[in-house]
């Protein structure tokens, strides 16, 4: 206890000295107990206690700067380090879609930057945004579960469940780049894991303020550091709040199911990880709300459902990741795992998310002193009541089960993967591809991408302004487990349709690529050709009169660019754009690219075969295209315009808008700012739409 206290006074004086600038004289207070020794000799212990923990408290005040805290925190991060998180990020994008690899990224590495704002909102307001940020909460929940699952499948025999728990920690720490925070949370979390391994509790208590008081004494001004206070409460939540859940859980289960069996077994497992979720969540939400301003009643019930899956998307998030660097195809597989638990954390959140939040929410530091005041005296209250009873029945009940679990471990080794590969066996035959052809327009904001599948073949056309925006569309329209396309097709090279091609060449095994032969200077061009050299693809040069057999019954013809190539257009990139027709049955797909009025009419002079049921509108709606002879010659039935919200160009043109209009009808033209990806299914006689919003 000694030390406990000398560790309170430490971080006391560091907070008083942060707020007053004490005079050095002051230090000679830490002298007044001592003389009191003549007169109550049977207190020395007491009064030696009480003059160390008064130097200590000012000595802490002395050694604090009298000046405000900062979040501000650098640090240095190794070379190696920061190079195999690249690696890893890169792999994990590989073997998984979006929007599972990013939220992969963010888990397993710490990498955030790439998760959708709408994944990261629904986090937010379901209060589990903690999952995301790699935190001494996360790293005390995970340490805690992890410790639940190992106890439940391998008992308790050679603590070989604590030395595992502690291994997938540090090794999380050294994935995530050994940032100070990961390092000082994962240092909590595995206090709790040693309090285990030394079977107590008290140990856990004095190490944690202890080790507390070392961090604030490297560095003084990570007492103010929200990271470092979740870790420290969460811990503490671990240690004082979890065993009470706990017991009282396990008592009821015992009174409801019985002592022994499988039932119980498992209902016990399910207990420990609510118990870890709940006690982990009532310690620290003051803080969350105190600093992200927002508290969300359905926060303890979405963790308890989130949580269960976390060190599963750890484990086989960095597997992936390692393997992929060794052998690609084994990471496939171990991807689709982590594509299993990433998905039902998704689930999870998105359902949440639909429960009444308050946002905007203000909480002062008189309520959280209030609350943690409370805590501590129920603590108290329930630790010391028929405390030795409650110790000697929880210890009982946890050599019973130990026993009665290790006894049956085959089943639960084999009980687990078996229900992971039933249910991606499921998901993977629901995904299957029927006989139908497929063609979605992908909403990537202001730029074309279109993607063309029938059976287990895939066609991408254009990959949009934004690397994420394609990716995550992609994630959605394609099987989980399919990362090949085999053919993609770049109609010219500017930002709004190549930029996202770069990263898919980067996540996917592309087969073969299509593109037209134009001279044209932009660093992206020239990373996208690198990228194609770099990984020695397949190409062909673009040109009128090519006819590609995509599948039994479907054709691609390309239209346009002609040779020679066109010059001295108001736009020659545009002009010579790869202009595409797809046919299946009685059913045809033009896809114009961004191609002006004077390719258009080129196409009409030398007869191109332009007539098409659905007509993808040339350059966003732009007024430079979709002329009336156009129009009239393609006599489509039904018109799409790819375009982004709110575009600084006002696409689509009205102009083109009367036109289409005139034509068609205003029910027969889809736009992806409005409808979002736009799916067409086909089996060569009916044609279906299903729109996204």
């Amino acid at each position: 206890m000694a030390l406990i206290y000398l560790s309170c006074a430490w971080l006391a004086g560091i907070f008083l000295g942060s707020k007053f600038n004490l005079p050095p004289a002051l230090i000679s207070i830490g002298l007044a107990p001592l003389p009191l020794f003549f007169f109550a000799r049977q207190h020395r212990k007491l009064l030696i206690l009480t003059s160390l923990c008064l130097f200590t408290l000012l000595g802490g005040a002395f050694y604090s700067p009298p000046t405000l805290p900062t979040n501000d925190e650098g640090y240095l991060q190794p070379e190696w380090v920061y190079s195999l998180r690249n690696h890893l990020s890169r792999t994990i994008a590989e073997v998984l879609p979006e929007p599972q690899a990013s939220l992969a990224q963010g888990i397993v590495l710490g990498i955030r930057g790439n998760i959708p704002s709408s994944v990261k909102t629904d986090f937010i307001n379901t209060g589990t945004a903690h999952i995301l940020a790699i935190s001494g909460q996360n790293l005390s929940i995970v340490a805690g579960m992890l410790l639940s699952l190992f106890i439940w499948l391998l008992g308790k025999r050679h603590y070989l469940y604590i030395w595992l728990s502690l291994s997938i920690i540090w090794f999380y720490v050294l994935l995530t780049g050994v940032h100070p925070p990961v390092v000082r949370g994962a240092i909590m979390a595995s206090l709790f894991l040693a309090a285990e391994l030394l079977g107590r509790q008290r140990s856990a208590i004095t190490a944690l303020a202890f080790a507390a008081a070392v961090m604030v004494g490297i560095s003084p001004r990570v007492l103010w550091d929200a990271s470092f206070q979740m870790s420290f409460v969460a811990t503490a939540g671990l240690i004082f709040v979890y065993p009470l859940i706990q017991s009282a859980g396990r008592k009821t289960v015992g009174a409801t199911l019985g002592e022994g069996g499988i039932a119980v077994s498992i209902a016990n497992l399910i207990i420990d990880n609510f118990s870890v979720s709940l006690g982990a969540t009532l310690a620290v939400w003051p803080l969350i709300a105190y600093y992200f301003h927002i508290i969300s009643w359905a926060a303890p019930v979405a963790t308890f459902f989130a949580l269960p899956v976390l060190p599963g998307i750890i484990v086989t998030g960095a597997l992936a990741g390692v393997l992929g660097l060794i052998a690609l195809p084994v990471a496939w597989g171990i991807g689709w795992c982590a594509w299993f638990f990433l998905s039902y954390l998704l689930l999870v959140v998105k359902v949440f998310a639909a429960i009444p939040f308050i946002e905007g929410i203000q909480v002062d530091t008189i309520i959280i002193w209030v609350y943690y005041s409370a805590l501590m005296l129920f603590i108290w209250l329930c630790s010391n009541k028929d405390r030795m009873a409650k110790v000697t029945d929880w210890l009982k009940s946890g050599i019973d089960k130990s026993s009665s679990l290790f006894s049956r471990m085959p089943k639960k080794w084999v009980v687990t993967p078996l229900l992971v590969v039933a249910i991606l066996v499921s998901v993977t035959v629901a995904t299957l591809p029927d006989d139908n052809l497929h063609i979605s327009f992908l909403d990537v904001g202001q730029g074309d991408a279109i993607l063309i599948q029938r059976g287990s073949q895939q066609i991408l056309v254009d990959g949009g302004p934004s690397p994420q925006a394609v990716v995550l569309a992609l994630g959605k329209a394609m099987p989980f487990w399919d990362r090949t396309i085999d053919l993609v097709v770049l109609t010219h090279p500017h930002i709004d349709h190549v930029t996202g091609l770069v990263e898919v060449l980067n996540r996917y095994r592309v087969e073969q690529v299509l593109y037209p032969d134009l001279e044209y200077e932009s660093p992206l061009y020239d990373e996208w050709l690198g990228l194609l050299r770099e990984q020695d693809i397949e190409y062909t040069l673009a040109q009128s009169g090519q006819e590609i057999d995509f599948s039994s019954g479907v054709t691609l013809e390309v239209l346009n660019p002609p040779k020679p190539l066109l010059t001295g257009t108001e736009s020659d990139v545009d002009n010579n754009g790869v202009v595409l027709r797809l046919k299946m049955g009685r059913v045809s797909f033009l896809f114009t690219a961004d191609i002006m009025r004077e390719a258009e009419f080129e196409l009409i002079a030398r007869r191109a075969n332009l007539t098409s049921t659905v007509l993808k509108v040339a350059h966003h709606g732009s007024a430079t295209s979709t002329s009336k002879e156009f129009l009239a010659v393609v006599n489509p039935r039904l018109a799409v315009i790819s375009v982004g919200q709110g575009n600084p160009f006002g696409h689509p043109s009205g102009e083109v808008m009367d036109r289409l209009e005139e034509k068609l009808g205003q029910e027969n033209i889809y736009r992806t700012d409005k409808n979002g990806t736009i799916d067409f299914i086909t089996d060569g006689e009916r044609l279906w739409v299903r729109v996204e919003k």
